[in-house]
């Protein structure tokens, strides 16, 4: 083999050296791409699924709230039965007290 035979080869290797790394380059890019769309997808969700936590909390902390004082009303307006039919109670005591001394006398 001469040198340039030899020098021939070395070049041709060299060409299918550069090439073989510029076709692997981009494959690798498209991939370094794609994982960064994917990365901002990722983070696209996690911000939604916090959002939707956080509308979730406050939408239960507006229900226990709301029914804590529907139970808080219903318990006094319970309450202010109980004593007005305690009132009665008294007063129809007192009606039949009062009746059974007038039968008396």
């Amino acid at each position: 083999m001469t040198s340039a035979m030899v020098r021939n080869a070395l070049m041709a290797g060299g060409v299918a050296a550069a090439l073989s790394l510029a076709a692997c380059q981009k494959p690798a890019d498209k991939a370094a791409d794609a994982a960064n769309t994917a990365a901002d997808s990722a983070a696209s969700a996690a911000d939604a699924a916090k959002s939707a936590a956080s509308s979730a909390a406050d939408s239960a902390s507006t229900a226990a709230s709301t029914a804590a004082n529907t139970a808080s009303t219903s318990a006094s307006n319970a309450a202010d039965a109980a004593k007005s039919a305690a009132s009665s109670a008294a007063d129809a005591s007192k009606a039949a007290t009062d009746a059974a001394d007038a039968k008396k006398n």
